[in-house]
Order: C-alpha cells, then structure tokens, then sequence
C-alpha cells in the first residue's frame, strides 16, 4: 500500500511529471534521428542528471528510452532507415505501407500498440521485480560473482557475432574497472600519477565514449539521410483496423515480455522474433513485407514492452536487459543506488516513483507522439554536419558539467576511440559496459569468498546458488560454441 501510495504522488508531482514528459520528449527527438539509438539518446542525458534528486533523474532516464523505443520507428517508416536498433523489424512493412499512401497509418499502430507494450511490461515490472530482488537476499559472495560471471556470460553468447570477440571484450571493461583503488588493500593501480583516476575511471563517461561519440565517429563517414517525401500526420487505429492486429499486438507482448527479463536480448531480438510470430500467426502472411499492418504492430509492441521488462534483471539483480538499461544502471549507480533486494527497503521512493514516472511516460507517448512529428520531420531534413555539431556541443557540456575538469573529455574521447576502433572490428559493446560496472563487484566478491573459505576455490561451485549459476554459465557458454560449429560445420558443407 506504501508502494501504491509513493507511485501516485509521483503520477501527480509537478517535478516527476515534467520529467516523464521532458524524457518522452527528448526519447522520441533521439529515437526519431537516424544512427541515434536509445542507449545514445540516454548516454547524451546522463551527465545532466548528476545534479538532480535521484528520483528525478532516474525518471527521466527511463522515460527517455521509453520515447525513444517509439520515436526509433518515425524514420523507419518515413525514410526506410530505423531511428533505432529495436525498430529495424519495422523498416519492412512500415516503410512499405507509407509507399501505399499509409505513413500516418503506419505511425498510429506504431504508436498505440507501443503505449499498449508499454504498460504490458511495466505491469510485469511491478509484479515480479521485487519477488526476484528478495530472492537476491539469499546471495553470499561466491553466488554475487557467480552471477556477475552469468550475466556476462549470457550477454557474450547472445550477441550476434563471435563469442570470443564478446568474451574480449568484456575482459576489455574488466580491465578498465582496475584502473583506482585497490577494493581491498586501498593501493592505487594503473593511475600513472594523475590525481583524477584516484577514484577510477567513471564508467559514465565509458558509456558516452563508447556509446554516443563512437556513433558520431563513424557516421562522420558515411552519407546523409534520406529525405522524407511528404508532410505525414499520425493516424491511431479504429476499430477495424484493431481487430486485425491485436493478435499480433498479444504476440508482440508475450514475446516481448519474455526477452525483456533475459539479460542482453534486447528489444532488437524480440521486435524480429516478434516479427516472425506474427507472420506465421497471421490470416494474411502474403501480405507481409509488402505493407501488413501487423508487420508494425508486433514489433511495436515488443520492443516497448522490453523498454520496460529489462528493468526487472538491472533493478533485482543489477545485470543489465539491453544496452539502455546499462546506462540507466549506471544512472543508478551514479546517484548511489545499489540495485538488488536494499534498495527496495532503503530507497522504496526511487523504485515506485520510477514505476509512477513510467506510468505517466507511456501515456505522455499519445500526446507528445502526435504533437512532435512536425519537429522531427525538420530534424531528418537538417544536414547532419549541422546536427552532428550540436549534438557534440551537447556532449561535452554534458560531461564537463559533471565535475568541471577538462579531464573527463579527454578520457571520453579516448573511450571513443577504443568504441570507434571496437566496432569497426565488430565487436560488442554491451559486454564491455558491463565488466566496466560490475568490475568491482565481481573483484571484491571473488576476493571476499577467498577469505571466508580459507582461499578455497571450491566454494564457488559448493555454494548452492553460486554453482548453479557457474553451472548455468558454462552451459550457455557450451551451447553457444556448439551453435557455432554446427552453424559453420552446415556452411562448410553447402559450401
């Protein structure tokens, strides 16, 4: 009742209304420029909310990549190119139905099936977020870097592309957590005398580097946009359109519920999948990549149920969904929130003020959706030397805001060049913020299980959670190898 009572004075608090609202906004305007993904669009926030009442800036974060989620399918159904990862499913039978004349159609089932994903995740984040955080209190700590070697293992194996680049990579980020003080001994490492890497390297301006400047990086290369054709107004579905999409609107729900709470899916995995299901469950499958409406409602609504399902692994066990929720983790972490089972009795106003701010998020998308695609049409038709400008301008604002040191650009600049240099050798991100985050964590766990066992290693596999996870680790690991040798083993063959 506490819970209910803290969600609806955050629904109705002037300053968390204008969070939820100034986050949807800025999530659509991101979403809706090419290039610019969610995790980006947040990334660019996140030095601003450095300053602000936890509450507030956690709110905004999450809205923002709940806007964000929606305004990534704006561009991929009026230019053909997805404003976000989540929303390239969508490219196929969105941009095919604004060639028919059905833009502002396209747009209004992107819209409503995505409010409607919205609240179906933040339905399953308030139910099963707090059972699993007190699951957490059962943890000691060989099952604490258990899990961290779990979640990093999991996101390793489903990303798309080489389980070893993955691996590399977050050995890369746990490399980077080394940089400060020993968690131990206090001794300092690897801070080559600089009074700034005392207390490390600030893993928000990793996530900036990698995340946001990269990006910037490697679209200074490439060329600029297409231009939208036609002034487009949004369109929501009636009646009779609705009863033809809402069997792929459920798919798109369930599917995306269930990616949501596995670490590292995303919302990209579940918008395909969603995708997929919708055409094999679909009275008219022939019409799909030509123009059918649940081409864009199926994935719609998956990739906004994640923007919300995602939460439930960052809140109660600190392991990141999607690339998003590891900058809001950071968010959390920034303002010093710990994710897991304290933080719903020591910080309850954080946690249901977010599911009150998420709330009134969703349904800002209505409004704020119809009223900002007149900006976002001038957006995509800008040249991008002109935006790419602002949005560098935007950056180190950001960042020197943070503690007014030149320093900190210098050090996200060079974490820009290590995330142009990683993904132009196709190498994740993902797994590297992580091991940034979780660094510490699994160091002092692993060192603290040590001395609680006599510097005994098998207390990480007789430690009943802790084994299960190592377990569990291993077999995804297994299966991700075996996957890749079978896969190459066909092509050898058909080859």
């Amino acid at each position: 009742m506490d819970g209910l009572l803290i969600s609806l004075e955050a629904i109705v608090s002037p300053v968390l209304l204008l969070a939820a609202f100034g986050g949807c906004l800025w999530g659509i305007i991101g979403g809706a420029l090419p290039g610019i993904s969610a995790s980006i669009t947040m990334a660019l926030l996140l030095p601003f909310t450095y300053g602000m009442d936890p509450v507030t800036g956690i709110v905004l974060l999450a809205s923002t990549y709940v806007g964000a989620e929606y305004g990534g399918s704006i561009p991929a159904i009026l230019i053909n190119t997805p404003g976000t990862n989540a929303a390239a499913a969508t490219v196929l039978d969105g941009y095919a139905m604004n060639k028919k004349g059905l833009a502002g159609e396209a747009l209004g089932i992107s819209l409503a099936c995505g409010v409607i994903g919205g609240l179906f995740g933040l339905v399953l984040l308030v139910s099963l977020t707090e059972p699993l955080a007190r699951f957490a209190l059962l943890f000691t700590p060989p099952a604490y870097f258990a899990l961290g070697i779990l979640g990093i293992s999991v996101i390793a194996t489903l990303n798309e592309g080489s389980l070893v680049k993955a691996l590399m990579s977050a050995v890369i980020g746990l490399m980077i957590a080394t940089v400060g003080p020993d968690p131990f001994s206090g001794v300092n490492r690897f801070t080559f005398d600089r009074p700034e890497l005392l207390d490390g390297i600030p893993y928000i301006l990793i996530m900036i580097g990698v995340y946001a400047l990269s990006e910037l990086y490697m679209q200074a290369g490439e060329p600029g946009w297409e231009k939208p054709k036609q002034f487009v107004r949004v369109k929501l579905p009636r009646w009779a359109m609705w009863k033809r999409i809402w069997p792929a609107t459920a798919i798109g729900s369930v599917v995306g519920g269930f990616e949501g709470i596995t670490p590292g899916a995303g919302g990209t995995v579940a918008a395909f999948l969603a995708y997929n299901e919708s055409r094999r469950w679909s009275k008219h499958p022939e019409e799909f990549g030509k123009g059918a409406p649940e081409g864009v409602a199926g994935p719609e609504t998956a990739n906004n149920v994640v923007a919300c399902s995602a939460l439930i692994p960052t809140l109660s066990f600190g392991i990141p969904g999607s690339n998003s929720t590891a900058v809001l983790l950071g968010g959390l972490l920034l303002h010093g929130l710990v994710p897991g089972p304290l933080l719903f009795t020591q910080h309850p106003d954080v946690i249901y003020g977010l599911f009150g701010g998420l709330f009134t998020a969703n349904l800002a998308m209505i409004p704020l959706g119809i009223l900002v695609m007149t900006p976002c049409l001038w957006l995509v038709t800008q040249p991008k030397p002109m935006l790419s400008a602002g949005i560098y301008a935007l950056i180190f604002t950001g960042i020197f805001s943070i503690n007014n040191d030149s320093f900190d650009i210098g050090v996200a600049l060079l974490a820009a060049i290590l995330g142009y240099g990683l993904k132009y050798f196709k190498f994740p991100f993902l797994p590297l913020v992580l091991g940034t985050i979780l660094g510490y964590m699994l160091e002092s766990s692993f060192r603290r299980a040590l001395l609680m066992s006599d510097n005994d290693y098998s207390t990480f596999v007789t430690d009943p959670i802790a084994g299960t996870m190592m377990a569990l680790a291993a077999l995804f690991v297994a299966s991700s190898v075996g996957r890749s040798w079978w896969v190459s083993r066909r092509q050898n063959a058909a080859a």
